[in-house]
């Protein structure tokens, strides 16, 4: 990307931060989508050049990993060069400030402050910090969740249930999950309510502001997994009244594997959510002869050790991008594909396992055969996730997908 190009992006993305509302609601829909994109806002669908990989094949695969950009890749390899050459133009280390910068951008994404996010390595990563800082083991209470939450989220609790938590499972109900349902499992004993915000599943968006309130009439705390929704739909935490909620960067954030962000609500912070690991990022100004220090404030309290700095500086790039495009335009581009293939598969003899008018961009069909839909999909050179034990097929476009793309996966298919 050159100089230009970043100056733009930088522009549009602090003045749609200036101007961002929050959102009283979970999501926004198409037409107002449009309206709050600002006029000079990148364009969508995203070239090829910014997105090499759509040039290669044709990835409808979001929800499994996210191309990175080639800013991001720019990015990386400057971070790269710095490791291997050491400083020099354009090289440098990934110090306090960018790092400061990069959960700032993630917080105005969220409507949290820095102070409420914290690095972590992993989704589940996160979701353990949670899990060992409210010491649900030794709580007594129970723990609610559904059958569209995550696997790995899924095996935390059954393990957690070995050991003799009582966890309560809501089952999904034509692939939602009713909140009846869920006010039935919730009672004055349960500590937590732990959700997949969107479901890797089928794409299901939690009626979450629903869920939160019945929780918290109960006393207990919402965490919510948001890996499929950061970045893809707009979130609001404290609209949504998520207490935590985690996120790796690798999704629809469009970074990589192992970095992370763990948002802990400020007021439940070493409280609600104690802190049971410690390292080198709790602190500073060490002082070795009197072996003193000073303790640093907020979420970096659930921090230890170093970070993937590679990948954060592609995450730097990836979220300038996405505060200049805006999560509304993202969403509302996604749409326009979802709902053409909500419209047309199931009559192509794929039903749709993903609720009509689901504001996210992830469609799952079931498919009678799924070896030979892969095998059609793979020699048509187009990618989506095909799950064989549950005979399902995971489509999930982005920012850089076009109808074209929508047109060669309709043809493979049939």
């Amino acid at each position: 990307m050159d100089v230009t190009r970043r100056e733009l992006m930088l522009g549009v993305a602090s003045a749609a931060l200036a101007a961002r509302p929050a959102f009283s609601r979970s999501v926004q829909s198409a037409e107002a989508a449009e309206a709050a994109t600002p006029a000079d806002a990148p364009t969508l669908p995203a070239s090829p050049a910014e997105f090499p990989w759509a040039a290669t094949e044709t990835f409808i695969n979001a929800a499994a990993y996210h191309p990175i950009s080639a800013a991001s890749a720019k990015a990386m390899e400057a971070y790269v060069a710095y490791r291997l050459k050491g400083p020099g133009p354009g090289r440098g280390d990934l110090g306090g400030q960018r790092q400061t910068d990069v959960k700032t951008m993630f917080g105005q994404l969220v409507n949290a402050t820095p102070d409420e996010i914290a690095f972590v390595q992993s989704t589940s990563d996160g979701e353990n910090i949670v899990i060992a800082g409210m010491d649900l083991l030794r709580s007594r209470g129970n723990v609610v969740i559904d059958d569209l939450h995550y696997n790995s989220s899924i095996y935390i609790y059954r393990m957690l249930e070995e050991q003799g938590l009582e966890v309560r499972v809501v089952h999904q109900k034509d692939w939602t999950i009713d909140i009846r349902d869920v006010e039935r499992a919730v009672d004055d004993r349960t500590r937590l309510v732990s959700m997949a915000l969107v479901s890797n599943v089928n794409g299901y968006l939690h009626d979450v502001k629903a869920v939160s309130d019945v929780a918290h009439a109960h006393g207990a705390y919402v965490y919510a997994d948001i890996i499929q929704a950061a970045g893809a739909v707009p979130i609001d935490v404290k609209a949504m009244g998520l207490d935590m909620c985690a996120c790796s960067s690798y999704k629809w954030l469009m970074g990589d594997r192992g970095f992370g962000f763990l948002y802990v609500r400020s007021d439940l912070q070493g409280s609600a959510v104690g802190f049971t690991r410690f390292g080198h990022r709790q602190y500073s100004s060490f002082n070795r002869a009197e072996l003193s220090w000073t303790r640093r404030d907020g979420a970096y309290r659930y921090e230890t050790g170093n970070i993937a700095n590679v990948v954060v500086a592609g995450v730097d790039e990836s979220l300038k991008y996405i505060h200049a495009v805006g999560v509304p335009a993202i969403q509302a581009h996604a749409r326009t594909l979802t709902e053409r293939l909500q419209s047309e598969l199931p009559a192509m003899g794929y039903p749709s396992i993903t609720p009509k008018a689901n504001p996210t961009p992830i469609v799952t069909f079931q498919v009678a055969d799924p070896a030979a839909t892969r095998d059609r999909l793979e020699r048509a050179n187009v990618a989506v996730t095909v799950v064989a034990n549950t005979n399902q097929m995971r489509v999930s476009p982005s920012v850089y997908n076009t109808m074209a793309d929508i047109d060669r996966l309709i043809a493979a298919l049939s």
